[in-house]
């Protein structure tokens, strides 16, 4: 089990090195994720200045995925 594991950690490519770009992305990213949680009906719980708590964890766990995914596939297509 534990040389499968090995061996299919080797198959999968080099991830992109961190840059100036892939932060300003990671960054972009989670300003579209707390825009998109400010719009959230739901409003319940201590604020953290306009946002809910629980907006703001959520928006910026959401903006997480966005740019990660906009990392990969920017990446995979070479822009970055």
């Amino acid at each position: 089990m534990l040389h499968s594991t090995l061996l299919l950690a080797t198959a999968v490519p080099m991830s992109q090195a961190w840059s100036p770009i892939i932060g300003i992305v990671m960054i972009v990213a989670n300003v579209l994720g707390l825009a998109a949680a400010a719009n959230s009906k739901v409003k319940a719980g201590p604020t953290v200045g306009p946002l809910t708590m629980g907006q703001a964890i959520g928006g910026t766990c959401f903006g997480h995925i966005l740019g990660a995914g906009s990392i990969l596939g920017l990446t995979a297509i070479g822009v970055i």
